[in-house]
C-alpha cells in the first residue's frame, strides 16, 4: 500500500510503501461519496479495463448510463472487477513496490500528475487520469499503435462516465510546462523513461521515448474536440 503526501507541489512525493495485511473493500462507503468522489474511481476502472480486459471494457460501456447516474450496484460490480485485476496484476507479478513491473498501470498518468500539480489540484486525480487517458490514447493512436475505431469507443467511454478529456492547462505557455511533465515522470521511473500505450483494447506495449509533436498534436486535438458541440463518435 502506498502512503504519501503532496510536497513540493507534486503528488505523493513524499511516503513510503507497506505491504497490507489484508485490504477491505466496503463497498457501503460509496453511499457517502458525493457525485465527484463516485466519478473519480471509475476512471482506474477504465484504464485498467483498456488493459487488461476488454470484456470488462464492454461492461462498462453497456453499464455507462447507471454508472454516471451513480448506480451503487452497478459502481460496486465495477470496484470489484477493477479491484481483482489491480491485485492480480500487483501480486501477480511480484512486484509490490512497483519498482518494474508494475509500471503498466501507469497508463495516463504521467499528464495527470502533471496536471494536478498544474492545475494546484483544481482537477482531482480521477479528473487527471481522465484526461491523460485520452491524451495517451491519442498518442498511441498517432504511433500507429492503436486503432480509430478504439480510440473513439475509449474517448466515448470517458465522456459518457462524465468526465472531461481536456483541461485548458495542457496550453499553457505554449503546452511547455505539459511537457517537461515527461521527464519528471521519467525522474520518477529512476532515469528510463517507459509509458504504457494500448495496442487494443485489453492490450498493450512499452515505449521509451514519446515525441514532444505527437504530445502537441493530441493536446491539439482534445482541445479542439472540447470546443465542438458535444456529440458521440463513432
Amino acid at each position: 500500500m502506498k502512503n504519501g503526501i503532496n510536497t513540493f507541489g507534486k503528488k505523493n512525493f513524499t511516503g513510503a510503501f507497506s505491504v497490507p495485511a489484508a485490504v477491505v473493500n466496503d463497498l457501503a462507503l460509496l453511499a457517502s461519496l458525493d457525485a465527484r468522489g463516485l466519478r473519480d474511481g471509475l476512471v482506474e476502472a477504465v484504464k485498467v479495463s483498456l488493459l487488461k480486459d476488454p470484456v470488462f471494457f464492454a461492461n462498462l460501456e453497456k453499464d455507462s448510463t447507471l454508472l454516471a447516474a451513480g448506480n451503487i450496484p452497478a459502481i460496486g460490480r465495477a470496484v470489484r472487477r477493477s479491484a481483482e485485476l489491480h491485485a492480480r496484476h500487483i501480486a501477480g507479478n511480484g512486484d509490490p513496490f512497483e519498482l518494474g513491473s508494475a509500471r503498466p498501470l501507469d497508463l495516463g498518468h504521467w499528464a495527470a500528475h502533471k496536471l494536478e500539480s498544474m492545475t494546484n489540484h483544481r482537477l482531482t486525480h480521477g479528473e487527471a487520469v481522465a484526461v491523460g487517458l485520452a491524451l495517451d490514447l491519442i498518442c498511441a493512436r498517432e504511433l500507429g499503435l492503436f486503432g480509430q475505431a478504439e480510440t473513439e469507443r475509449s474517448l466515448n467511454l470517458l465522456v459518457a462516465l462524465g468526465f472531461k478529456i481536456y483541461a485548458p492547462e495542457m496550453h499553457l505557455d505554449g503546452g511547455a510546462p505539459m511537457l517537461a511533465g515527461l521527464e519528471e515522470f521519467r525522474e520518477h521511473l529512476g532515469g528510463q523513461l517507459t509509458l504504457v500505450l494500448p495496442t487494443a483494447i485489453g492490450k498493450s506495449t512499452q515505449v521509451h521515448e514519446m515525441p514532444s509533436a505527437v504530445v502537441r498534436k493530441a493536446a491539439d486535438e482534445l482541445r479542439a474536440r472540447d470546443q465542438q458541440p458535444c456529440v458521440a463518435r463513432s
